[in-house]
């Protein structure tokens, strides 16, 4: 069983898992809400919108032949 990632008990009970409890659950809760998470997001390249449009009109760019 794993440890529970808040306060690592082993005691992760099935209505909160994998938490210990409803107040680890929580505490996880507002760390996502609060910005302490984070999930990298790689940002598209300036001209993505002219890419974008040029293959939608049947050109290809050449960076992409």
């Amino acid at each position: 069983m794993a440890a529970c990632p808040i306060c690592k008990k082993n005691d992760a009970v099935a209505e909160f898992k994998p938490f210990c409890c409803k107040r680890c659950a929580d505490v996880d809760l507002h760390r996502w809400m609060g910005g302490q998470y984070a999930i990298p997001a790689v940002e598209p390249p300036d001209d993505w919108e002219q890419v974008i449009e040029a293959t939608q009109d049947g050109d290809t760019p050449t960076e992409f032949h």
